[in-house]
Parts: C-alpha cells; structure tokens; sequence
C-alpha cells in the first residue's frame, strides 16, 4: 500500500492551529493596542493635571517679568518623569524656555487647552497661562508640556511582556492537547483500519474483516460497521457469481444447438431476400421518376413565390400611396373646416362691425351739430343734454359691437391656430369647448339648434387643443348636416366627466339616428349617407383615427333610428 504524504489529522491540526494562531495573536495586539491608549489617556490627564500645579507659578512669575523663576519652574517640570520637553512663551510667542523634546511652533499664542500629536511617537498638551487682576483676566503666555512613546512603552512594559507571555504558555498548551487528542483519537484509530484493509484477501473475503478497540460509538465505528457490510455484500456476491457462471455454461450450449438451427433458417430467408432486392429495385426506380417530377413542381412553386413577391411590393407601393392620399384628404378635411370657419365668421363680424361703422358716423355727425351750436354761441341746455344722451347711447352701442367681434375674432384665432397645428399644451376643456362653439355658431345661426356643455370648471389636461376641436367640430357638424336634416330644433348633449386620470366625453344628439347597418360602418373610410351631395365619408374615420392615435383614446358609436345618436369618447388627461 502506498505511504500517506499528509496526515489527515496533521491537515485537520495544522488548520485548527492556524486558525487559533491568528486569532490569538489578533487579541493579543488588539489588546496591547488598547493598553497603549489606555496608557496614553491617563498620560495626557496627568499632563492635564499639572497645568492647576503650576500655571498659577508660572502665570505670577512671567507677570512679574521673574524670567529666571520661569526657567526655575520649566526645569522642575522637566524632573517629572512623565515630562520630556517644557515649552514657555509670553504673550508675544517668544520663548522664555525651551526645554528637552520639543518641535518649533509657528501658530498664535493658545486661548484654551489643546491635545496634539506629533511626529516620531511625540504628544503634547498646550494651555494658556492667564492672570487675573481686578476682576479683569489678561493672557500672558502658553505653556506646552511634552511626553513621548518611550514613556508610555515604559508604563505598559511588563503588561506586554506577561500578555506575550500568556499567549505563548496557551499556546503550546493548546498545541500540546490538540497533538494528543488527534493522535489517540484519529491518527491511531485509522493506521490500526488501514493496516487491516491492507491485509485484504479475496479469496478469503470473510477473514479481511475489520476489527477496533473503539469505546465510543463515532465515526470510526460506523467506518468499521460500513466496510464489514461490504465484505458480507461481497461474499454474497460472490456465491452468486458462482451460481451465475454455472447457470452461463448451461445457457451457451443451448445456444450452440440454437445457432446451428438459425444457420439453416438464415439459408432459407437469404432466398426470400433476393426477391426482395428485386422489388426494391423496382421501387427505386419508381422512386427517381417522382424525384424528377417533384423538383419539377418545386420549380413552378418558386416562380409563383417571385410572382407573388413582385406582387407584394406593388402592393407595399400602393400602400404607401394610400397612406399619403389618407393624410393629403385628412389635410384637405381640416382646411374645408377651417375654411367654414372663416366664412361663418367673416359673415358675423360684418354685422357688429357694421353697426359700429353707422354708430360712429351718427355720432361723429352729431359732434359736429354741437360745435357748430357752439362755435355759433348758440348752444343750450337742452342740446347739450340731448347731445350727451345720445352720445352715450351710441357708444354703449359702439362698445357692445366692437367687443361682440373681438370676441368672435378671439375664439376663430384660438381655433384655427389650434386646427393647424398638433403642438400640446395644457388648457381649460370647458373655456375650450365653449370657443369652439362660438366658432361655429354661424354655422347654424339661422336655425334653432341648441348645445349644451356639461364640464368641470377646473378640468385642465395637457393635449392637442387642434385634434380636440376637430373631433368635436365633426360631431357637431354632422349632428346639423345629418342628424337634423329635417329638423330646425335639435338638442345637443355635451358631457364631459372625470375617470381616475381618464376624460370621459358622452356626445348625444336627438336627430334621426342610424340602423344598424349603419351604425356598423359609421367608421369606415369613404361611408357617408350623403352620396352625390358633396359628402366624401371621411368625417367619422378621421375622428375615429384622431381619437385613437392622436389622443391615444377610445371612441364607441350607439343609436337607433329616430332615437338620435351618442358618442363616448375616453382619452387620458395627463396633466
């Protein structure tokens, strides 16, 4: 058997070892570190202490310019054993003393007590020698007392030595009891096993059993139950290989006597097979024609996939087209309603403004009786009075006009501008509505028709005010046009509601309504009831597209004939 490089117990051991090495010699030096600073504190307190010791001495004595005492007391200071340099400075900063370890100061005299550490295990504690006279404090100096490592090392010297010590005597005791409690408990055990597997034989499997002197039921006894069950599972195994082989010799003569039969059989079938090559001959040939035919009709099916290729990108093609015709037509609808607009309200600003024309030219013809009166000297009471009731007759009238058609100019340029464009903004839904409604009341002035607007006060959202203003422009129009073709009353319904962060807009009419099969096709492009009298079908598709993508909505149609017709548009308000 070969010889083990590396014990397991010495890896077990080794790993242990390292394991508490490390973590002693971390304690260790966590605690020699906290000793120092434990040390260090108490130093720096003790430097604290002597400032109530000498500052009142040292204060009277730089007071009084006793230079020699200063020095006198800066040398007794030197004689303590926790001092290794004195520094004392007047209130200008120069030096009355400089004693032992020191290190130059450049900053201005000290007005409190200060710590410092310096360089090269150097510490030192400053504080300002103030003297009080006649209730009145003046700063005369700073004293600076230092200290070093040496000092401390020496304090906590033996501290060190009998911790290092400790760590050593625990240690090797540790190693000690580890070394003897691997080797009685792991090293002994497994040489004892493995030299009794060694002495394995397979002949006599039952005599190659394991046997220890274990007094505790471990690892090493379970080691020991496992490996004898597998001798008993081998010497069972065994006798069962026995019994197979014996069972094998039997099975291979009747095998001989079964091939000796199959031989004669196998004459037999190769007489049967030759046929059988034949016919599958003949067969291969069948199979080759319809090969040939096959890629024959692959071919026909390629040309037809180039036809129908060719065929889709003419249609791709008039795709395209399509697209730019729909948007051409969706252009020309905005135009035809704005140009209703500009006619509607070209029409509406004439009146005012033409009543304000003949209000201006009354009254310019009656400044001019007036002046005349006067320039006469023939001007009274009652002609002034007169004059100056008419005057305000007239301009209220004037006013009245003029501000009518500001009004109607103001919501067209809101809503042309809007129609023309795209751009979002954030506006007030209801002030919005009612402009475009004011655009398009010559629309149907001459007719009895009322809306009625139903919305939040404060409803602002952030959308295309042009796409709005087209979609309620259509169903407003088509309402007149269709809708109240034989009607000079109709009522419109426009309800607009908050949803969570939806707009909800119910549209209704009480026109005719549609039937069913129209109402299926309300949406469809080219689909109008006014075929031949100038109705291109295409209102109701925009409007759909409009809601759907521009606004990134839903709309839905309902109606039945003569019950009118209802839209209920939802699109997010995203304010």
């Amino acid at each position: 058997m070969a010889s083990v490089q590396t014990g397991l117990s010495r890896k077990l051991l080794t790993r242990v070892l390292s394991v508490y090495f490390i973590l002693t010699f971390i304690v260790t030096i966590g605690q020699i570190f906290t000793e120092y600073l434990s040390t260090k504190s108490h130093i720096e307190s003790e430097l604290q202490t002597l400032k109530n010791t000498f500052s009142t001495s040292l204060t009277r004595a730089i007071w009084e310019v006793n230079i020699p005492q200063a020095q006198s007391i800066a040398e007794g200071l030197m004689e303590l054993p926790i001092v290794t340099g004195v520094q004392i400075r007047d209130e200008n900063g120069e030096y009355i003393a400089d004693l032992g370890m020191t290190i130059a100061q450049i900053r201005a005299p000290i007005s409190s007590g200060e710590l410092e550490d310096h360089s090269g295990g150097l510490f030192s504690y400053s504080f300002p020698l103030i003297f009080e006279f006649s209730n009145r404090a003046s700063t005369v100096g700073d004293v600076t007392l230092y200290s070093n490592f040496n000092i401390i090392f020496s304090r906590i010297e033996v501290g060190i030595f009998f911790l290092l010590g400790n760590a050593i005597v625990k240690t090797a005791f540790l190693v000690f009891l580890f070394m003897t409690a691997f080797r009685r408990m792991l090293s002994d055990p497994l040489v004892e096993i493995t030299q009794q597997m060694s002495a394995f034989n397979p002949e006599h499997p039952e005599e190659s059993k394991v046997h220890l002197t274990l007094h505790d039921e471990n690892e090493l006894r379970l080691l020991q139950y496992s490996y004898n069950q597998v001798i008993d599972d081998l010497i069972i195994s065994q006798q069962k290989l026995r019994s197979t082989q014996e069972e094998l010799t039997r099975v291979n003569k009747k095998l001989d006597d079964q091939n000796l039969l199959l031989e004669q059989e196998v004459a037999k079938k190769t007489a049967s097979l030759s046929q059988i090559m034949l016919d599958l001959e003949r067969q291969k040939d069948e199979l080759i024609t319809n090969q040939r035919e096959l890629r024959q009709e692959n071919e026909n099916r390629q040309y037809i996939e180039n036809v129908l290729r060719e065929k889709n990108q003419e249609l791709a093609k008039s795709m395209e087209h399509l697209k730019l015709a729909q948007d051409q037509l969706l252009e020309s609808e905005r135009m035809a309603s704005l140009g209703g607009l500009v006619a509607g309200i070209a029409h509406d600003v004439n009146t005012p403004l033409g009543v304000g024309v003949t209000a201006a030219s009354f009254l310019r013809d009656r400044i001019d009786t007036v002046k005349a009166a006067y320039e006469e000297k023939s001007l009274t009471n009652k002609t002034m009075a007169s004059f100056l009731g008419e005057a305000e007759q007239t301009t209220h009238l004037l006013l009245t006009n003029l501000n009518r058609a500001s009004e109607l100019i103001t919501s067209f340029k809101q809503v042309a501008v809007d129609q023309t464009s795209e751009a979002e903004r954030v506006f007030n839904l209801k002030s919005y509505l009612h402009e475009v409604l004011q655009s398009l009341a010559p629309s149907f002035k001459h007719q009895k028709h009322v809306v009625n607007i139903e919305c939040p006060e404060d409803l602002e959202i952030r959308s295309a005010p042009g796409i709005i203003a087209q979609v309620v422009t259509n169903m407003i129009m088509n309402s007149i046009i269709h809708g109240f073709e034989h009607k000079d009353n109709g009522v419109i319904d426009l309800l607009v509601k908050e949803e969570d962060e939806d707009v909800m807009i119910t549209y209704k009419d009480d026109g005719c309504g549609l039937n069913a099969g129209q109402l299926d096709r309300l949406f469809d492009a080219f689909f109008t009831t006014k075929r031949g009298q100038g109705g291109s079908g295409l209102g109701t598709h925009i409007m759909y597209n409009l809601v759907t993508q521009a606004l990134d909505g839903q709309i839905d149609a309902f109606s039945e004939p003569d019950k009118g017709l209802r839209y209920e548009i939802r699109f997010p308000k995203r304010t």
